[in-house]
C-alpha cells in the first residue's frame, strides 16, 4: 500500500517538546505503559523529527503523566548530549563507534555500565534538486560524489547530460548545500559515496563535511530543505520524510535508476551485518552500500541509551518510551509519519529484548 507524505514543517532552532495535556489529540495505539509520570528528555537526530514529533504524541496520549522533550539538534549533538548526560537518552543517525564507547564514559549511567545502540528508525536519504526546467533527475555515485565535491560545476556537465537523455540541463553554476552541523545524515551520504565512488570521493564517510568541499552549508535538515528550497539551480542530501515538494533524483543501483523508498531502505538493512564485538544488545550495524535491489542511500538511527542508569526514574521513562517507538504500533506510526521503514520481526525482537534488559 502506497504511503501518503505527511505535511512536514520543521524548524531547526526548535525543539520538539509536547506537554502531556497536549498529547490528548494524539494518534491512538494499542500499546499502554499507563501509570508513569515524570519528564524524559532526548535530543539528536534532526532526520528523526517527523517521527519524534509523532511518537511522543502518540505516547503521551496513552501516558499522561509524563512529558517527553526531543530536541532535533542534530546527531552529533545527539551523543554529545547523552555522553555528557545533559538527556536520557540520544538520537544519532550512526551508532558510537568503538572508540566513543566503553564503560564509565557516559555520566547518566551507573559506573559499570556501557551504553547502548539500538536502532529505532530506518530511512531512506533523498537527493533533493531545485533546478530551473527540470522534474526529474538521475544520479549515479560517481557524479553525485563529482557534485559535492566541486568537481562537476555546472548542471550541463556532460557527466549529468549522458544520466539524462531527453532532459534539457541549464547551463547553469549547481549550488550544492551540505550540513553545517555535525550530522548523521552527512556520514550517511559520505558513506554511500565512498563505499561506490571512491575514486572521486577519496575523503572517508565522516559526520562533518570535509573542509576541501565547499558548497553551501545550512543547520540541520530544516535548513537544508529551505536552502535548497528557496536558492536556484539547489541540490542537496536529506531525509525523505523532509523532502516535501522538492525534485528528488533517481539514484543508480547496480543497472537501473531508483526512487527513494522505504521498503528499499528495509532491504538494505537486511542485506547489512551488525558490528563485531559488541555485547549482545548493542545492535549497531556496518551497512550495506552496495547491494543490488536495495536503496543504498539510507539511514539507520538509534537510540542511545544506558545498559544501567545511575536513577531508576530515567530507566522506567527510557525503557518505557524507547520500548513504545521500537514496538509494531510506534513502527507503523513513523511509517506513517515520516515514511520510514518498519524494522523486521526479527529485528524488533531484537530491540525488544535489548530495551527490557535496561535497568
Amino acid at each position: 500500500m502506497k504511503i501518503t507524505k505527511a505535511s512536514l514543517a520543521l524548524t531547526a532552532a526548535l525543539a520538539l517538546s509536547l506537554t502531556a495535556c497536549a498529547a490528548n489529540e494524539g494518534t491512538k495505539t494499542t500499546a499502554s505503559t499507563g501509570g508513569l509520570s515524570g519528564t524524559l528528555a532526548g535530543k539528536g537526530s534532526s532526520a528523526m523529527s517527523a517521527a519524534q514529533k509523532q511518537w511522543i504524541t502518540d505516547f503521551q496520549t496513552k501516558n499522561t503523566g509524563v512529558t517527553v522533550n526531543y530536541s532535533p539538534d542534530g546527531s552529533g549533538a545527539g551523543r554529545d548530549g547523552f555522553t555528557s548526560g545533559a538527556v536520557a537518552f540520544g538520537a544519532s543517525d550512526r551508532p558510537f563507534n568503538d572508540s566513543e564507547m566503553g564503560v564509565g564514559k557516559f555520566a547518566k549511567c551507573a559506573a559499570d555500565s556501557n551504553a547502548l545502540n539500538l536502532p529505532v528508525y530506518i530511512s531512506p536519504i533523498a537527493v533533493v534538486f531545485n533546478v530551473t526546467g527540470v522534474d526529474k533527475l538521475n544520479l549515479d555515485a560517481a557524479t553525485t560524489a563529482g557534485i559535492f565535491s566541486g568537481a562537476i560545476k555546472t548542471w550541463n556537465d556532460p557527466k549529468i547530460v549522458a544520466l539524462n537523455p531527453g532532459v534539457t540541463l541549464p547551463a547553469a553554476n549547481i549550488t550544492a548545500v551540505h550540513r553545517s552541523d555535525d550530522s548523521g545524515t552527512t556520514d550517511n551520504f559520505t558513506d554511500w559515496l565512498n563505499a561506490n565512488a571512491a575514486t572521486v570521493w577519496t575523503n572517508a564517510h565522516s559526520g562533518t563535511w570535509p573542509a576541501a568541499y565547499a558548497g553551501e552549508a545550512a543547520k540541520g535538515t530544516a535548513g537544508v530543505v529551505d536552502t535548497v528550497t528557496k536558492g536556484q539551480n539547489t541540490i542537496g542530501y536529506v531525509d525523505d520524510s523532509a523532502a516535501a515538494k522538492l525534485g528528488k533524483a533517481s539514484i543508480k543501483v547496480g543497472d537501473a535508476f531508483v526512487q527513494p523508498t522505504a521498503e528499499g531502505a528495509a532491504k538494505m538493512v537486511d542485506a547489512s551485518a551488525q558490528v563485531a564485538g559488541r555485547a549482545a544488545n548493542d545492535l549497531a550495524f556496518k551497512l550495506s552500500r552496495t547491494t543490488a535491489g536495495t536503496y543504498p542511500l539510507a539511514l539507520v538511527s538509534y537510540a542511545l541509551v544506558c545498559q544501567q542508569y545511575k536513577a531508576a526514574s530515567d530507566a522506567t521513562l527510557v525503557k518505557a518510551y524507547i520500548g513504545y517507538i521500537a514496538s509494531a504500533d510506534g513502527q507503523a506510526s513513523a511509517a506513517k509519519s515520516a515514511l520510514a521503514a518498519p524494522l523486521s520481526s526479527a529485528l524488533q525482537a531484537k530491540v525488544k529484548t535489548a530495551v527490557d534488559s535496561i535497568k
